[in-house]
């Protein structure tokens, strides 16, 4: 946080249209594909573990259903962060157009000062 009183808003924060289509980039060519690369590699993982654990002469293991209910908190983590992820590269993105859009709308509704107006 910034050590000046009363200001909330980090001094590295990416404020220009040229910062935010870096990070936005940035999210989009490493962030989610290592995060997805990671997720499909605990699948992999886990699923071998499973394996290893899982019934061969009718009974199994508990770890086996423990490790299988414990990859699908797993899964939904990792879809909740690519989803996020996602939208935090949307907004990126399209951030600047939001802006101006919002300016032309208030602008629109301004007019100019008549001297019909004090009358």
């Amino acid at each position: 946080m910034p050590s000046t009183p009363g200001v909330s808003a980090r001094r590295d924060l990416a404020s220009s249209p040229g910062e935010k289509r870096a990070a936005a980039r940035a999210i989009e060519d490493h962030i989610e594909p290592g995060t997805r690369a990671a997720g499909r590699w605990a699948d992999d993982e886990n699923g071998a573990a499973v394996r290893e654990f899982a019934a061969r002469d009718g009974d199994g293991w508990v770890t086996s259903a423990a490790l299988k209910k414990a990859h699908g908190a797993w899964a939904d983590q990792v879809k909740n962060l690519m989803d996020r992820l996602g939208a935090e590269r949307d907004a990126l993105r399209s951030g600047n157009a939001v802006l101006t859009s919002t300016d032309l709308a208030v602008g629109s509704t301004l007019r100019e000062r008549s001297a019909l107006d004090t009358f």
